[in-house]
């Protein structure tokens, strides 16, 4: 196979699935690891793809920390969907951890308003979609604001999760990636939802196919630590593979 030929095969594959890995390609095109980075890196120079460790992607993977008001305009129509379908995984009588993030945002504002429910969140903006909410009961975490995300963070706030236990946790993340798994672009923020984490018996991530191969500044937790993914039809093959091999439950909100 000629280099142009490998060029063609790398391009297109990224445009199938939005990743490829160093190793895969190497494999694929029965060339050396080498060879395939030369390869990449040949392609990056003419700004066609951007390269991490070990890997390549179409679209540059880093993810800065934007305001809720940008955010709220990005796939508005899948985060309605992801947001339905998960509110119709919460029971009557549940406990449940919201995160932060406008597609959690649009979940608080999916829940069924019938269901006795306690909601315990840090995300104010959370916390005003449930005020209409007579049947759930809202525990409001405290502690530094953060205004980009419209939630709170610190040491206050993670002393008052450790207080409870919690049959779900639904949270987002700004990136989910093979190399660095799920992150958000506050480090306060990431430890948060670790503690979250531990403090709910399952988690569930609400995330959009916009996300898949991007990292932000903060790693919440390494991919097999959720337990279900809900995310729209547009999520790459190889991530939905990947996710599923690892023990992850992926339910796609059409």
């Amino acid at each position: 196979m000629t280099q142009a030929e490998r060029h063609k095969y790398i391009l297109d594959k990224l445009h199938e699935e939005g990743f490829v890995s160093v190793t895969d390609l190497s494999q694929a095109l029965n060339v050396t690891v080498v060879t395939v980075r030369r390869d990449l890196g040949i392609l990056e120079e003419k700004g066609l793809l951007y390269r991490s460790h070990g890997s390549a992607t179409l679209t540059a993977p880093y993810v800065a920390d934007r305001s809720v008001s940008e955010k709220k305009l990005v796939a508005v129509a899948e985060k309605i969907k992801i947001a339905e379908l998960a509110a119709g995984l919460v029971e009557s009588k549940d406990s449940i951890i919201i995160g932060s993030g406008t597609t959690v945002v649009n979940f608080a504002q999916a829940l069924p308003r019938n269901k006795k429910l306690t909601v315990l969140t840090a995300a104010m903006n959370v916390t005003a979609a449930l005020m209409d909410a007579v049947e759930i009961e809202i525990v409001q975490i405290g502690g530094v604001v953060r205004r980009s995300s419209g939630s709170v963070v610190g040491h206050f706030a993670e002393d008052m999760i450790r207080q409870f236990a919690c049959a779900k946790l639904f949270l987002s993340a700004d990136g989910l990636g093979f190399e660095h798994g799920l992150t958000t672009s506050h480090m306060m923020e990431a430890n948060l939802n670790r503690i979250m984490m531990r403090h709910a018996q399952k988690t569930y991530l609400l995330i959009d196919s916009s996300k898949f191969g991007k990292k932000s500044f903060g790693k919440i937790c390494d991919l097999d630590a959720i337990d279900v993914l809900i995310t729209d039809p547009g999520i790459p093959d190889v991530y939905k593979e990947k996710l599923e091999e690892l023990g992850v439950e992926v339910k796609i909100a059409y």
